[in-house]
């Protein structure tokens, strides 16, 4: 299959939450946006913007109030597809306290494949296959209560993984870590889309996390305000600043540069691309 191919479409999704109270909240609004496979896609915006009710839709966690969301040509809203949904696409959640239900790392992570009664065998191959992935298969039989906080994201990571999942969200799932445990977590949702050919997709108010993926959407208040490539989008510096969002520091500093008359090439998004420009202007051969 082609990695550009389409694997969850969402069309005009609206969601309503308590419709028809005077509680009633319109969280999403005719939005549209399709995951491809094996991409990583970085979704991004302010608090309320709609990003984790978005999330909760993509695998079927909350239904459309109006609007289709299909997941490998599963509707959301068939009950009978509701199990395959979820195991195409898992969810890692903010706090991975809340995530691990055992007291063993391996038995964490067999949790899911036990539940569906697979044989003991396959779920022994599953639980390592899922643990090597992630780098964790040498604590495969510590206490997760003992691990670092993105470690408990890893094992987190790896319970999905033995489900054998199309696509990993993470739903702000870096939030509470420390930049050590961010990185861990980057790094192996990188790995997974490298080597797996797993789409992931990354909620996220880090925007230095948002510049390394293949793509970004921007949501403000329930709408998709702004999507491209990272360069695409954090070049449009002047629409970003108007919704409160912070620029990546690469970003921040090209624009000053480009106030300061210097000419760059698109919008670099890492250091060294943005040193290599500088370089090359100054006669430097890199």
């Amino acid at each position: 299959m082609s990695a550009h191919e389409p694997l969850i479409e969402v069309s005009h999704l609206t969601h309503v939450y308590h419709p028809g109270t005077p509680h009633e909240v319109r969280a999403l609004h005719g939005v549209c946006l399709t995951v491809h496979r094996a991409e990583f896609l970085a979704l991004v915006g302010g608090n309320g913007s709609g990003k984790s009710t978005l999330a909760k839709h993509l695998n079927a966690l909350l239904l459309p109030t109006e609007g289709r969301v299909v997941v490998d040509g599963l509707d959301t809203r068939d009950p009978q597809a509701l199990w395959e949904i979820r195991r195409r696409v898992g969810m890692v959640f903010q706090n991975p306290d809340n995530q691990i239900v055992a007291t063993v790392v391996e038995e964490d992570v067999a949790f899911g494949p036990e539940n569906v009664g697979l044989p003991p065998e396959e779920i022994a191959r599953r639980v390592e296959e899922a643990l090597q992935a992630v780098g964790m298969l040498d604590y495969r039989r510590r206490e997760p209560h003992l691990l670092s906080g993105g470690q408990k994201q890893r094992v987190a990571i790896a319970g999905v993984l033995a489900m054998r999942p199309q696509c990993i969200v993470l739903d702000e799932a870096t939030t509470m870590l420390d930049p050590e445990g961010r990185q861990e977590v980057l790094e192996t949702a990188h790995r997974l889309r490298e080597r797996e050919g797993i789409a992931v997709v990354h909620i996220t108010h880090n925007m230095e996390e948002a510049a390394q993926a293949d793509r970004v959407v921007v949501l403000h208040e329930g709408r998709v305000a702004l999507e491209g490539t990272p360069q695409e989008v954090f070049r449009d510096v002047r629409r970003l600043r108007s919704l409160r969002l912070d620029l990546p520091e690469v970003a921040e500093l090209s624009a000053c540069l480009r106030r300061r008359g210097v000419r760059l090439e698109g919008q670099p998004v890492a250091v060294e691309d943005l040193v290599a420009q500088l370089l090359r202007q100054s006669g430097v051969v890199v």
